[in-house]
């Protein structure tokens, strides 16, 4: 038996739990694929990124002006090493939401913020989905309450 056959039988056919009906509200295939195109190595560093709470705070800091890699680790003092601000430097530069200029022996990282509009592309993709959603409960909630005490 070959490999393929062998994962074949370990493994069920999945098809059938695949949706009958189009994944598109509208029923438009290209609306779904759009999320094909924000499913990137890009976006998924962007988000690793903000997903600590000190890298988002490095990011506030930074929307003020731009900063030293030392000065910026001295705000994080008494509870991180030089050397892990720099890790978590090195995570924001990687994400491309810092750009790092080298001044002789000095370091000056600024924000990048242009990356962070695909992040918000992508989000704003799912707050119509939750937007619609919440109308609905809206008017549900909205409905019910002409009806309460009836029972």
């Amino acid at each position: 038996m070959t490999a393929s056959a062998d994962l074949g039988a370990k493994w069920p056919d999945r098809s059938r739990l695949l949706p009958a009906r189009p994944l598109a509200k509208d029923g438009d295939p290209a609306t779904f694929n759009r999320m094909v195109d924000h499913s990137s190595p890009d976006l998924d560093r962007i988000f690793f990124a903000l997903s600590d709470p000190t890298r988002r705070a490095m990011l506030s800091l930074l929307a003020g002006e731009a900063s030293s890699v030392t000065a910026l680790a001295d705000h994080f003092a008494g509870r991180m090493s030089l050397a892990a601000a720099s890790k978590h430097i090195k995570v924001l530069e990687s994400a491309a939401l810092l750009r790092r200029s080298v001044q002789g022996r000095v370091h000056l990282c600024r924000l990048n913020a242009e990356p962070l509009q695909a992040a918000e592309s992508w989000m704003s993709h799912y707050a119509r989905f939750w937007d619609d959603r919440l109308d609905a409960l809206d008017d549900m909630l909205a409905s019910g309450e002409d009806h309460e005490g009836d029972d």
